[in-house]
């Protein structure tokens, strides 16, 4: 997509739809990734796979936080570095609740994966303490609509952050 026009997607789940403004201006090269596998209908029949919480990480993790991920589940082995990395230092976006971003190894090794934060979570910023490198996550986008949707997902949490139970993405596609 070689858009820069800013796009919205609707994300359509049993628990309900989240509208999602996905900032092409802003970060375009991570944007284009994403808008590519909805287009593709990637994401499609896949789920949320994935809900962090406080009470169910890992107590080697420097800081926790409360996401939730979905799309194509995480690879075996660590994909190379397909995308230039678009930090929040660099697009000014930054993890509040509600901002959509990739999930990712390592600076550009991303894997179709998204997630989406519950609160306020600077430690997935550039410089933030979630990962060692310090180059943090790249954000996307926002919800506009579905907050109730966000919160209901949570309400599916477990005691560890890897769902026994996914919850269906049943299409996630442009509006």
């Amino acid at each position: 997509m070689s858009e820069v026009a800013d796009r919205r997607v609707l994300i359509s789940t049993p628990l309900g739809d989240m509208r999602v403004h996905v900032d092409v201006a802003h970060a375009p090269e991570t944007a284009g990734y994403f808008l590519r596998d909805v287009v593709a209908g990637l994401f499609d029949g896949t789920s949320f796979y994935r809900i962090a919480t406080d009470a169910n990480q890992d107590d080697d993790q420097p800081v926790t936080i409360e996401v939730v991920q979905g799309g194509v589940r995480q690879p075996e082995v660590a994909p190379a570095p397909s995308l230039r990395h678009e930090s929040t230092a660099e697009t000014g976006l930054r993890h509040k609740r509600g901002t959509i971003s990739l999930a990712r190894f390592a600076p550009g090794a991303v894997y179709h994966s998204f997630f989406i934060c519950r609160r306020d979570e600077p430690s997935l910023d550039h410089g933030g303490a979630r990962q060692p490198d310090g180059q943090g996550f790249p954000a996307f986008g926002r919800l506009e609509e579905g907050f109730d949707v966000l919160d209901r997902l949570f309400e599916a949490a477990e005691a560890r952050e890897l769902l026994s139970t996914e919850i269906p993405i049943l299409r996630i596609r442009l509006l």
